[in-house]
């Protein structure tokens, strides 16, 4: 199951890639926004993040106007590991090298077609682990260290 999530400035992208999944018979859950009104991007964010942490949802979506406020929004929960991507190889690479388990992107930045291509791409790509693995349980480390209260 993925979770999608966007604010306005996402929304009519994540229109287009929830049709996409629907296409490659994907199972995902949209966790709004449902229309073009404005909404913060980290309460969607949040949502999104929630659901994975949850294991409600495997991996996530979320797309606002750049892809940037959405990204840093959900770098901010622990455990995941949110990739802002615009091209395709970073899409593959975040899945092989990071395990990315959330993958952001930028409605007005992006056209729907490379938001495809960039979406399939990670989520064909494996983890490759190893090196990786250790890499990622650093950055894990960094987030019990840094929301240590003192």
């Amino acid at each position: 199951m993925i979770a999608v999530g966007s604010d306005h400035g996402g929304f009519e992208l994540k229109t287009h890639i929830i049709k996409h999944l629907e296409e490659k018979g994907l199972e995902y859950k949209d966790f709004g926004c449902y229309d073009e009104n404005s909404v913060d991007y980290p309460d969607i964010a949040e949502k999104v993040c929630r659901a994975i942490n949850n294991k409600e949802c495997e991996n996530g979506i979320l797309i606002c106007g750049t892809g940037i406020g959405i990204s840093m929004a959900a770098n901010k929960i622990d455990g995941i590991r949110a990739a802002h991507c615009h091209d395709v190889y970073s899409a593959e690479m975040t899945k092989r090298h990071n395990n990315a388990n959330v993958i952001c992107m930028g409605g007005r930045v992006i056209g729907r077609e490379l938001a495809f291509r960039i979406i399939d791409a990670w989520l064909e790509a494996e983890f490759e682990g190893g090196r990786h693995a250790d890499r990622i349980a650093k950055i894990h480390n960094l987030e019990k260290i840094i929301n240590r209260k003192e």
